[in-house]
């Protein structure tokens, strides 16, 4: 006879094993779905729905072991051949990643980019329209993906050590909807060959060096394209070449662990540990998973074929990880061949079904726009003074064409009117106006979102003039910044500063100076010499809902940290369409000084690179105080460069020095004068001010505009209103020529239309064509002087 306990324990024996088995069939019906997404997608790219294809055929049973572990408030930071944790995660669905495929511009079909982005490009809302943080604690985050290799790296650092401040800041424990007493780990992925670029070193160097919960995937299936590994990483094995970065019980670090990746068991086993201890302890891991496979190559560009023997491609065959765990499922009992075949079938049928329906979904309102046009055309074509034939011969191609695209019908309805320009009749104002209606909703489609609109935006941030009284005081440049950072710092929890000597000398030119002593290390600190994970730092913390100020000590030094910002942070409006919000400040200082390293103004390339952020060039640090106010007002990013021969300038200190406001893209009319418009920023405005004496002595009356901000700039066209009084006007600057002044150039003289108000030819000044020599001679003769500007304006209006 069965004792009662007994009946009981076999029963839940019994029920936890029929659980195991169903969560096992579970996990294969969805490697067999991903797998047949892959395959039905690769063929849309051959037929011409889809314009490229990069898959994660091969990968699909780690990336189902990995997810099991991915929690609610958790990020991911990852690599474009994630597409089966995006499923298994519930990130994303197979009808999304068709719908992304063929780049449809309607967010509730693709709803990561809105088309912008190619597929497993994948994103999370993290910021609301209306300026609140949703609560990030609920979703399965994940940081929007970018294309160039291990780009990925820098910002996981950051979005691993936001988990660490909210878990050891105690003024951070109130925003229990961004964390979780910082429970949440980072699962970042990255491909075996992109473990060889300085991104992915330097970020694991700060991870075992700072102890973040940082969790790396590194899929290795042997190859980077067509390079084998060991031409490409030492020791043929990324783990074992980090084997001296492995932490023990008196060292930092990270630990190691390895697994195979067609082994199903066995990485649930270790995955599950591994990410528990990082959760747990913040002891950052790498995950080197070996043995993947790529079934259809690295994507649809070429095939592996070409690069890989018979023997390899037999072994890839055997060790799929699909067929592995097909076979373990066997080995085990747990399911019989009928019911895998059935799986498997099953799999096709829900990918074929997910191709059809996204296909549909975004083909049909375009198919829409073309029966629009059809009948708007032809009641054109029916006018006598049209060309009948040319105007039918384009309705024709538009309707013949089986896959039509939205350019299509706009081009059509372009060519008709621009032939016809001359042509009056009611019909012609009808096609014109749905052409203009279409055009407008299509750049709303595509061109849209650079910047944050409503709540979130800089241009809607109140302005709150600085306020002065007989007791203000003068002091020195970095004096008042170090005022205003004490009390923002006081003021806003949320607010960290941080940077090479930012910490406990208060940065190199003294504006946090005392103030690590004051708040503590952990809301102002210093980093090693490493800009570009400073920037991921910055850029993690800021999607998870902190203020960051990461600093680059000198603008020189920008270019260590400028993928970040360029391929990351400026486009993360645009290329997510604006579900995803970073709100990092990068403060650094530059122009005029001593030296080729330390007097940089490299305009053009950051205007060039940083479209998306905000670039504000103050001309002293009331204005920088006043900018960095606006800025935390709002939610986008921001790079700051103050004035480096400014610091020890007298300044007015202003009694509202936390509130007050300097609006983004205002110019400020320095001085006011009739003969001629000089525009400039920054440092040169004071040499500009010491010609300006001479000049008022030769009878010159300049007017000086200081612009302020690079990006917005002059949104109200201020600087055309100058030019109409003075019918002259000078671009000035410190970079090179056809840089900085000739982006103005072009803001002023074709923007805003300033060219049909000269008297004289428009002119430029700017630094030489070389980096700055040493010295104050090296100055004098790299940058624009006194001189040179007298010289210039003297020719103007001499003119």
């Amino acid at each position: 006879m069965i004792e009662n306990n007994e009946l009981t324990m076999n029963t839940e024996s019994r029920l936890s094993f029929d659980e195991f088995r169903k969560e096992v069939l579970d996990d294969y019906r969805l490697a067999c779905e991903s797998r047949e997404v892959s395959l039905l997608a690769r063929k849309e790219v051959l037929t011409g729905k889809a314009k490229f294809g990069i898959f994660g055929d091969g990968k699909e049973v780690a990336q189902i072991a990995m997810a099991k572990y991915f929690k609610p408030g958790d990020f991911r930071s990852g690599y474009y051949r994630d597409q089966t944790f995006a499923f298994a995660s519930g990130i994303a669905t197979p009808e999304q990643f068709f719908s992304q495929m063929y780049a449809d511009p309607d967010l509730a079909n693709e709803p990561f980019s809105g088309g912008r982005q190619m597929n497993s490009h994948f994103a999370t809302p993290n910021l609301g329209k209306d300026g609140n943080w949703l609560d990030l604690t609920q979703i399965k985050n994940t940081a929007t993906d970018m294309s160039p290799t291990a780009a990925q790296m820098p910002r996981a650092l950051g979005l691993a050590f936001a988990s660490k401040l909210f878990r050891d800041v105690e003024v951070l424990k109130e925003f229990t909807k961004l964390s979780n007493n910082g429970n949440e780990v980072c699962f970042a992925t990255i491909g075996d060959a992109s473990t060889s670029e300085g991104h992915f070193w330097e970020t694991m160097n700060a991870a075992g060096v700072l102890q973040v919960p940082l969790a790396v995937f590194v899929w290795d299936d042997g190859y980077g394209i067509s390079v084998p590994r060991k031409y490409q990483t030492t020791k043929d094995s990324i783990s074992a070449a980090l084997e001296g970065f492995r932490k023990t019980e008196d060292s930092n670090g990270f630990d190691i662990y390895n697994v195979k990746g067609w082994d199903y068991a066995s990485m649930c086993e270790v995955f599950e540990t591994g990410i528990r201890k990082i959760r747990e302890t913040h002891i950052p891991a790498l995950f080197h998973v070996e043995e993947m496979t790529q079934p259809q190559g690295h994507s649809t560009s070429g095939s592996h074929e070409r690069y890989k023997n018979k023997e390899r491609l037999t072994w890839e065959k055997e060790f799929d990880c699909n067929h592995q765990m097909r076979q373990w499922i066997l080995e085990n009992a747990l399911s019989d061949e009928t019911t895998l075949l059935a799986i498997e079938a099953e799999a096709k049928t829900v990918a074929q079904d997910a191709r059809k329906n996204a296909w549909e979904k975004y083909i049909t309102p375009i198919r829409q726009q073309v029966q629009e046009m059809l009948t708007y055309g032809q009641a054109v074509a029916a006018l006598p003074e049209v060309d009948a034939t040319m105007v039918n011969s384009l309705l024709h191609e538009l309707q013949v064409n089986r896959e039509p695209l939205r350019r299509d019908v706009l081009k059509a309805a372009a060519s008709i009117l621009v032939y016809h320009k001359k042509v009056k009749a009611p019909a012609m104002d009808a096609l014109k106006h749905y052409y203009e209606n279409l055009l407008s909703q299509e750049r709303e489609n595509y061109n849209s979102l650079l910047h944050a609109e409503g709540a979130n935006s800089v241009s809607n941030v109140p302005v709150v003039p600085a306020v002065y009284n007989e007791d203000s005081s003068t002091v020195n440049g970095y004096e008042v910044l170090n005022k205003y950072f004490d009390q923002l710092i006081e003021n806003n929890p949320k607010v960290f500063a941080f940077g090479e000597d930012v910490g406990k000398i208060g940065d190199v030119n003294q504006g946090f100076a005392g103030l690590q002593q004051k708040h503590g290390k952990e809301r102002i600190f210093d980093t090693g010499i490493r800009e570009l994970t400073i920037m991921g730092q910055g850029i993690g913390m800021a999607l998870r809902g902190l203020r960051p100020i990461a600093e680059i000590q000198y603008l020189d030094y920008l270019l260590y940290g400028l993928q970040p910002l360029s391929d990351d942070v400026a486009s993360l409006q645009y290329r997510t369409k604006g579900i995803q919000y970073c709100p990092i400040i990068v403060r650094t200082r530059g122009h005029r000084l001593e030296g080729i390293w330390h007097s940089g103004s490299p305009m053009s390339m950051i205007l060039g690179s940083l479209r998306g952020m905000n670039v504000c060039v103050p001309r002293n640090m009331v204005q920088a105080a006043g900018m960095y106010n606006t800025l935390l007002a709002a939610n986008e990013p921001a790079l700051v460069i103050e004035s480096l021969n400014g610091y020890r300038l007298k300044e007015k200190l202003p009694q509202n020095l936390s509130s007050f406001t300097v609006p983004l893209g205002v110019p400020e009319v320095v001085h006011e004068g009739t003969d001629i418009t000089i525009v400039s920023y920054g440092s040169t405005l004071r040499v500009i001010e010491e010609a300006m004496q001479t000049l008022q002595k030769l009878g010159i009356s300049c007017e000086l505009i200081d612009i302020q901000t690079l990006l917005p700039f002059d949104t109200g066209h201020q600087i055309v209103e100058s030019l109409k009084k003075t019918n002259r006007i000078l671009f000035v600057d410190e970079d090179v020529p056809g840089g900085g002044t000739a982006y103005m150039f072009q803001q002023v003289m074709e923007i805003q239309g300033g060219y049909k108000w000269l008297d004289v030819a428009p002119k430029t000044l700017s630094a030489q064509a070389h980096r700055p020599a040493y010295g104050s001679d090296g100055d004098y003769f790299s940058k624009p002087n006194v001189e040179d500007v007298i010289r210039v304006v003297v020719e103007m209006v001499e003119e």
